[in-house]
């Protein structure tokens, strides 16, 4: 069994994107920059924000940080995307999703310019990936897909059985491990709750990816010798046993079915990491792309 270890290889991209960033200095143009707005105060949101403006520091780029009340209407969250759309000096944003229940978040995504949409969110970016254009890849699929590669992981004739169908993390993980080329060509089947006798697919899959958010759902019973294990999965659980009073726990029962996997993702340190570098890079490929057409 071999680990696949997103902490090292997040590390390993970042440190590829500081000497990019140190080039474009050299060059004297602008780094790039990456907004994030966060409405509200959610703990799991709030971390994951100060994250990605941690991992701005380290790759060199610029960020900002806009941070509005629970309260924030509708109208005014739409405002503000319009004024980073519109504003010259960020080159790509997210908006820290989930969003109180006042904000149709659909209204939300459609908003962003899709030539900042650095989350790979926007319809217009996602049919691009669907049509295997060049575009933004949604974060988490993204770094998936370079795991993969850089483990050297064989997906061509594999099958793939994703679990879970997300427009973030499900669905375009099911489009991408089908598409021709590496990481892909491979044959999925898309599971979710509404899938009967899943243990009977998951037992014939060579690949399993799973995005449910159900802490330790894949046992070892469910998964054949030599399978790939990519877990998405990432949950709070209660631990009286631990200082913090929980552990971060996984889709899988990583204890037993390490022991089949040929390859697995442990979590914490496996697909988490690797979201925030691909967001990096993503966002270092806006401004190229901003760049190419100056």
């Amino acid at each position: 069994m071999q680990l696949l270890d997103g902490k090292k290889t997040a590390e390993d991209i970042k440190g590829e994107i500081a000497v990019e960033v140190q080039k474009m200095i050299k060059n004297g143009e602008k780094v790039p920059h990456l907004a994030a707005v966060i409405v509200g105060n959610d703990g799991a949101s709030l971390t994951y924000v100060g994250s990605k403006v941690k991992a701005c520091e380290r790759v060199g780029f610029e960020s900002t940080l806009v941070k509005m009340p629970s309260t924030t209407s509708e109208t005014e969250l739409l405002k503000k995307i319009k004024e980073l759309n519109e504003d010259d000096n960020i080159d790509g944003f997210i908006v820290q999703l989930p969003l109180p229940v006042q904000i149709d978040e659909q209204k939300v995504l459609m908003a962003v310019d899709p030539s900042k949409d650095v989350d790979g969110f926007h319809p217009e970016n996602f049919g691009k990936m669907a049509l295997d254009m060049s575009t933004f890849i949604p974060a988490t699929p993204f770094g998936i897909l370079e795991l993969l590669e850089r483990y050297g992981v064989e997906t061509q004739g594999k099958h793939t059985v994703v679990i879970g169908r997300s427009h973030i993390v499900g669905r375009p993980m099911s489009i991408l491990m089908g598409r021709k080329g590496f990481p892909g060509n491979s044959t999925v089947t898309l599971t979710h709750s509404y899938t009967k006798n899943i243990a009977q697919i998951t037992t014939q899959a060579d690949i399993i990816i799973t995005a449910l958010g159900v802490p330790n759902y894949l046992k070892a019973e469910m998964v054949k010798d030599g399978a790939v294990v990519i877990d998405v999965g990432i949950t709070r659980v209660s631990d009286d046993t631990t200082a913090k009073g929980y552990v971060i726990t996984g889709d899988v029962d990583f204890e037993n079915v390490s022991k089949k996997a040929s390859f697995i993702t442990p979590v914490p340190g496996g697909v988490g990491p690797m979201t925030i570098a691909m967001l990096m890079k993503n966002t270092l490929l806006a401004r190229e792309m901003k760049m190419a057409k100056l």
